[in-house]
């Protein structure tokens, strides 16, 4: 091989490797490591993408109930599992319908393309679900907060985040135990 060749090709190379290594350091950071579901950022370029295509989308805002109670009497080991199970059963009844994501701590979002295709009452039975740990069942609960976007005046991302979490609220209010949507 020719040396200028050769010596032309080398920082080819490395820039191939840094992109390649760039690119799956973005990929991670849209990826919480505890769940695997979309981080904050990563869900947000979905949600977007999907309001522009889905005008009958809803967004989900959903708060583990007594999180830090299941933490401080089970341990950090037994939240993590939560967190997790929760994780798993968002994603499973988003399926192909919409994206879920994990916004930090016990919180989570969703968006989903079809509300009506959504059985609301479905995701509620799964995480009001005991997780079976250590033995003996985990009792779980959360507060699911919805938000239709085609009932706000212009279908924003904020704006159905803030009416999902003032739902979310409501439905911690009656009890912590179901789902609410927002008016």
């Amino acid at each position: 091989m020719d040396l200028h060749i050769a010596a032309a090709l080398v920082p080819l190379l490395g820039w191939a490797v840094h992109g390649s290594v760039l690119t799956h350091r973005l990929a991670s950071a849209r990826r919480d490591p505890l769940t695997g579901l979309h981080t904050r950022a990563g869900w947000t370029a979905r949600a977007e993408h999907c309001i522009r295509r889905h005008p009958a989308a809803a967004v989900l805002l959903v708060d583990l109930d007594h999180f830090k109670t299941l933490n401080d009497t089970h341990g950090h080991a037994a939240g993590d599992a939560a967190l997790v199970a929760t994780a798993e059963r968002l994603r499973a009844w988003c399926g192909r319908n919409g994206t879920a994501g994990r916004l930090g701590g016990d919180e989570f979002v969703a968006i989903v393309r079809d509300l009506a295709a959504a059985d609301l009452d479905a995701l509620a039975a799964a995480l009001h679900r005991p997780l079976p740990y250590a033995g003996s069942p985990l009792p779980l609960a959360a507060s699911v907060g919805v938000c239709r976007l085609a009932e706000l005046p212009v279908p924003l991302l904020t704006d159905a985040l803030t009416a999902a979490d003032a739902a979310m609220y409501a439905a911690k209010g009656r009890g912590r135990r179901g789902s609410r949507l927002s008016h």
